[in-house]
């Protein structure tokens, strides 16, 4: 009687149904998508998305990642190429090259990648690199 059962329900945002990458499931290959992807598995891939991204404390992600936001937990290895936020968990390791507008770390997670921070909607190509995070912590600015 009260319900709204007759209207259209948005998944999300960006466009599409979130996907999830379950424990006990091992990927190669590239992931395109207009949804957010959860990765509590392996992928050994490349994933572009107009979504976000969270990697699961269980999860282990090496390749390319091309995406709105990122919340990670588990393991990346590669390039990470975020427009808006990077949040890194506790647990996370991070290995290669990042590329974010905005980064937060928790105390405990390992950042071990050659780090860009450009403004909200930068593209990638073209600009200049301002700040610069070394595998040793130290923050290079220039």
């Amino acid at each position: 009687m009260f319900s709204d059962n007759k209207k259209p329900r948005v998944p999300n945002e960006q466009g599409g149904q979130p996907n999830r990458i379950g424990r006990s499931t091992k990927i190669k290959g590239d992931i395109i998508s207009e949804a957010d992807f959860r990765i509590d598995g392996e992928l050994e891939g490349n994933i572009k998305t107009t979504g976000k991204v969270v990697i699961g404390a269980e999860g282990i992600i090496k390749g390319k990642v091309e995406c709105v936001q990122a919340d990670i937990e588990g393991k990346y290895e590669g390039e990470l190429i975020v427009t808006e936020l990077l949040s890194l968990k506790a647990s996370a390791v991070i290995e290669g090259t990042v590329s974010v507008a905005k980064l937060a770390v928790e105390p405990g997670a390992t950042f071990n990648a050659s780090c860009t921070m450009r403004g909200k909607g930068a593209k990638t190509a073209n600009i200049p690199s301002t700040n610069k995070v070394t595998t040793n912590g130290t923050a290079k600015i220039s």
